[in-house]
């Protein structure tokens, strides 16, 4: 847990080095630093799961909770699946209006599936032939389109790419030890042992990457999955290429052998926060691709608690949505993401560009149970992020009369609730080691209202 002064909290946020694991040069940390701020100050982004897998709309042979890994989970041959993608067609893809719905929501930046693991590339591929431009009748480059969108809107443009398994190659295994041919292409390639990860990498990986990184503009970052059998030099080889062809972008942990500039959560919050960079990312119901099946949405307070919960903590929320095979953003996610728009507009300031809590005791204690798994008790329903002379208190439950928090060092100069009246102060007591807000008898009508607290100088 970590319990710091504000001022002590910011800059350690600022100045913690990487852990990524490469040679250090005079100029590194500063480079770093460089690199990492626009991500530390955005917060929230837009991930988006979207392939020739969203035609099924999660439906294969009468089952219906498939999703992108549809060619391996319905147990499809290569050729069956590479004919079954000639029949996406997205002719209702509008670039401009995903990035208008992305940035309408409060989101910084943009995540798309350039390939995921089926290897299928969604832009025109000049290293591989199995790629939406040689495949499909749809001729256009979406990624093409959604970079110039997001270069338009002011949004930071960025690619994921599945690194270590890839079911189209016949030379990715994915699998050791006692998980040989673990989430392979066993169909198509059933023999492990005469699978060669270098001949994959020098004939696709480093290719497409390269593509990736000189045809879309400048890229925020290269968010990889699935390391798998990559081996150290190749993740160091890799990360060379990306520093050369762009020495701005971000490579998430996913490149492999902790040599990326941050680190990954995925489907969960973490229970302790951390100075060093790091992201979750999670679904808006239960899948990541398209599935029409899926009616168990969260709902959007839930989808702020967790914005407000990892940001809190120091990360970054990259919130999923999963575009149908026509090239829609399902309207239950627009909506959400509408409201979630609605909440950043008043509350934006304690999300952007803030820092971890300077409240130790708010994350709650992990325990061990009796089966042994550990689980987090005692959290408080509020959470705290920072800025120089700002602590944002966020309101899970409106208490009744006054809000009990810790005392913190020095003074409260000034504390009002964002978006109300702004000649209205609340009244703060400092009393032994804690301190009281005086409250409105009724709560604003928003989603988790927050209190904005101004230090003295």
């Amino acid at each position: 847990m970590f319990r710091f002064p504000t001022i002590v909290l910011l800059l350690a946020l600022v100045f913690k080095p990487s852990f990524a694991d490469e040679p250090k040069s005079p100029n590194t940390e500063i480079d770093q630093q460089t690199r990492m701020q626009w991500f530390r100050d955005a917060k929230f982004g837009m991930f988006v799961h979207w392939g020739a897998y969203s035609q099924a709309g999660g439906e294969w042979n009468g089952e219906t909770n498939h999703h992108e890994w549809l060619q391996l989970t319905a147990k499809i041959p290569l050729a069956e699946y590479t004919e079954f993608a000639k029949s996406f067609n997205p002719t209702r893809f509008d670039a401009d209006q995903w990035v208008k719905i992305a940035k309408d929501a409060g989101m910084k930046y943009l995540v798309i599936t350039s390939k995921h693991h089926d290897g299928f590339a969604m832009y025109d591929s000049p290293s591989s032939d199995h790629d939406i431009a040689d495949v499909t009748q749809f001729n256009r480059d979406p990624l093409k389109e959604l970079a110039d969108a997001c270069h338009k809107h002011g949004i930071r443009f960025c690619v994921y790419y599945s690194l270590g398994r890839d079911w189209e190659d016949p030379d990715v295994p994915t699998g050791r030890g006692d998980k040989v041919g673990f989430r392979s292409n066993l169909i198509d390639y059933p023999n492990e042992s005469e699978k060669d990860f270098s001949l994959y990498f020098e004939r696709k990986v480093k290719p497409q990457v390269r593509e990736l990184l000189t045809g879309y503009g400048p890229i925020g970052i290269m968010w990889f999955d699935t390391y798998g059998l990559i081996t150290k030099e190749q993740s160091l080889e890799l990360k060379s290429l990306i520093r050369e062809l762009q020495p701005e972008c971000i490579i998430n942990q996913r490149i492999g052998h902790n040599l990326g500039d941050y680190k990954v959560s995925e489907q969960e919050i973490p229970a302790d926060g951390s100075y060093d960079p790091w992201e979750s990312c999670i679904t808006m119901n239960g899948h990541w691709g398209y599935n029409k099946a899926d009616d168990n949405w969260k709902s959007p307070e839930a989808m702020i608690r967790s914005l407000v919960d990892i940001v809190s903590k120091g990360g970054n929320f990259l919130l999923n949505v999963g575009p149908t095979g026509e090239g829609v953003i399902p309207e239950p996610s627009v909506q959400r993401l509408a409201v979630i728009g609605d909440w950043m507009d008043v509350n934006g300031e304690a999300i952007y560009g803030c820092g971890p809590t300077p409240f130790g005791e708010e994350l709650g204690k992990k325990v061990k149970d009796a089966s042994g798994k550990t689980r987090v008790v005692g959290k408080s329903p509020w959470r705290a992020t920072t800025k120089p002379g700002k602590i944002y208190i966020h309101l899970f439950e409106w208490p009744a009369g006054e809000l009990s928090l810790p005392a913190i060092p020095g003074n409260v100069e000034d504390a009002k609730i964002l978006g109300t009246d702004t000649d209205a102060s609340l009244e703060v007591n400092s009393i032994g080691d804690r301190m009281t807000i005086r409250l409105p008898a009724e709560r604003p009508e928003w989603a988790i209202p927050v209190i904005c607290l101004t230090l003295a100088e």
